[in-house]
């Protein structure tokens, strides 16, 4: 009973607003695209950072490059990047202002018909949610789900080595030259 009671009063003292999401708890905000956009933006630079400090390291297949040597350089700054950032967890990228802003984005975007059809692109690729983890390769036998453009145009926006994609309800951020996966966000479709 006390523990109960300990438990009542830090939750009075220290109020916190949370919804739950099936991959990670987080708290709910107000998120303002001046605050948001610019600290995720941040946040993609560091990881560009490590990512071009990788690509240094791997000597770069020609355009003439067979398809398996540009596999090897795949593989090769998968595993680089991944060894820099061997605690990378989701949310890193997709903080919670980010994602908070990110999801209000889409539902205004996308309504009747145009979420159903949306849906139903997603359900059609066929991806699984839990194909998709932090810091690991997106599985090859999976079709990408592209954003829609209209999306694009109201998105952070992103250097060409990333893009975001659909996996499920989970909008992904990919490394497309490493093909990994850097953070996702969960239950970006409505």
């Amino acid at each position: 009973m006390l523990i109960c009671a300990g438990v009542v009063l830090c939750l009075m003292l220290y109020p916190r607003d949370y919804r739950v999401d099936a991959q990670q708890a987080q708290p709910l905000h107000n998120a303002t695209p001046s605050t948001a956009i610019p600290s995720f933006q941040d946040r993609v630079k560091q990881y560009m950072n490590l990512h071009e400090q990788a690509v240094k390291k791997l000597p770069k297949p020609s355009k003439e490059s067979k398809p398996d040597k540009i596999e090897v350089y795949q593989e090769g700054l998968a595993e680089l990047i991944r060894g820099s950032r061997v605690n990378a967890k989701p949310g890193e990228v997709f903080t919670p202002d980010i994602a908070a802003h990110i999801r209000s984005v889409i539902k205004s975007e996308f309504k009747g018909a145009r979420l159903k059809e949306l849906r139903s692109t997603v359900t059609e690729a066929g991806i699984p949610a839990t194909a998709v983890r932090v810091n690991y390769p997106y599985p090859e036998t999976k079709e990408l789900v592209d954003m829609p453009p209209t999306l694009l145009l109201k998105l952070p926006e992103l250097p060409k080595q990333l893009g975001y994609h659909f996996a499920g309800r989970r909008m992904i951020l990919i490394d497309r030259e490493a093909r990994i996966v850097v953070d996702y966000l969960a239950n970006a479709l409505p």
